[in-house]
């Protein structure tokens, strides 16, 4: 399905709104956290540098354990849970730039979350035209998850490089995707479902048209996890390092149950749930009306298939779940409504979802009654 063609002009008005929005909502949480600084005197680095911002500076600054660190006879949670390239990105420019990494991971993650906000538009004109595009901007930028773009976190480089490996498939530029697809696996656990959506790609270009190339995407791009897995192995001794970090530490793990035990939790409590069962329960519900939406929408089939993975990827991952940082990784579900909704229907979802921003930023930066 060939992208309409557009002049550079008009491309880059269609990204436009969003890059304002964008924009406009990290000035916003700035300001918010500079007024509320008057009384706390924490400073804004310090005030956005929480949950697991910390745990990535603490790589950026320190590295990796040689060894599994224990607490009561269990794994203890340390920065082996969180994969290299982000942290690693984040000490280089420190290091060439002369700033400290908590300053330097906020820029970071504030420009590649706006890289992102532009991937996922730009990959929605494979399918759509340029007024879609622009819509699934917008509602991007205003994604409730967007709030992590204002903090230390590696969600903005996961979807830029996410963004462009779908479109990389969808063009057939199997190097670049196998490339661009190494670093996603090197940066979060998610990427891997990019790999399962490279081997479907390439296995259809080889049955339809003998494009024995197409097997550089998905040979490539596990490099990055399978480097990474293999320097844990090296480094402390354990194969699983990062899954019994992930167990020990943070109490992860994968589930088939944890969709139904949250969806019953809700069910049998709709009255006075924890406004963590609020949160994941009013995920699964968008997730499945967003899947709803993408089954509807003539999308090519390597968004369709990360966009079914992903749900579920997130939905059985327990105890996280599909919290609205993880909706939005599942960001096909944003640029179905985007692309297929206009006029008041389109106007609602937006709204919604910048309240529901609002109130994630505001949670996330001034209580620890849910973690992001």
């Amino acid at each position: 399905m060939r992208a309409p063609v557009t002049s550079p002009r008009r491309s880059w008005s269609t990204f436009a709104p969003a890059i304002v929005i964008y924009l406009g909502a990290r000035i916003l949480t700035i300001v918010v956290v500079l007024v509320v600084d008057l009384s706390t005197h924490h400073g804004v680095v310090h005030s956005l540098s929480v949950w697991d911002g910390k745990w990535f500076l603490r790589a950026a600054n320190h590295g990796w354990p040689s060894h599994l660190p224990m607490k009561h006879g269990h794994v203890a949670a340390s920065t082996v849970a969180f994969f290299p390239l982000f942290p690693l990105v984040v000490r280089m420019v420190a290091h060439v730039v002369g700033l400290s990494t908590a300053v330097v991971g906020l820029w970071v993650s504030g420009l590649t979350g706006l890289v992102a906000v532009v991937a996922v538009a730009a990959l929605t004109r494979v399918y759509a035209d340029d007024d879609a595009a622009r819509r699934v901007g917008v509602l991007f930028a205003l994604s409730p998850g967007s709030f992590v773009f204002s903090l230390i976190y590696n969600e903005g480089i996961v979807i830029a490089l996410l963004a462009i490996g779908l479109w990389a498939l969808i063009r057939r530029r199997w190097l670049l995707a196998g490339v661009v697809g190494a670093l996603a696996t090197a940066t979060a656990p998610v990427s891997l479902i990019f790999v399962a959506v490279a081997l479907w790609s390439a296995a259809r270009a080889i049955a339809r048209d003998r494009a024995w190339r197409s097997l550089a995407a998905p040979v490539l791009a596990p490099v990055g996890f399978l480097v990474w897995m293999g320097y844990l192995w090296s480094h402390t001794g354990k194969l699983h390092a990062w899954q019994l970090t992930e167990r020990g530490g943070w109490q992860s793990y994968p589930s088939l149950r944890y969709p139904l035990h949250v969806i019953w939790k809700f069910v049998s409590n709709p009255v006075s749930p924890t406004m963590t069962g609020q949160i994941l329960f009013a995920g699964t519900v968008v997730c499945v009306a967003g899947l709803v939406v993408v089954a509807r929408e003539r999308m090519p089939a390597e968004i369709v298939i990360y966009a079914v993975l992903a749900v579920v990827f997130f939905a059985v991952s327990a105890p996280v779940g599909l919290r609205p940082r993880f909706v939005m990784l599942a960001f096909p579900l944003t640029m179905a409504v985007g692309s297929r909704w206009t006029g008041r229907r389109y106007v609602t979802v937006a709204a919604l979802s910048a309240l529901a921003l609002v109130l994630m930023t505001a949670e996330t930066l001034f209580s620890w009654a849910v973690f992001p």
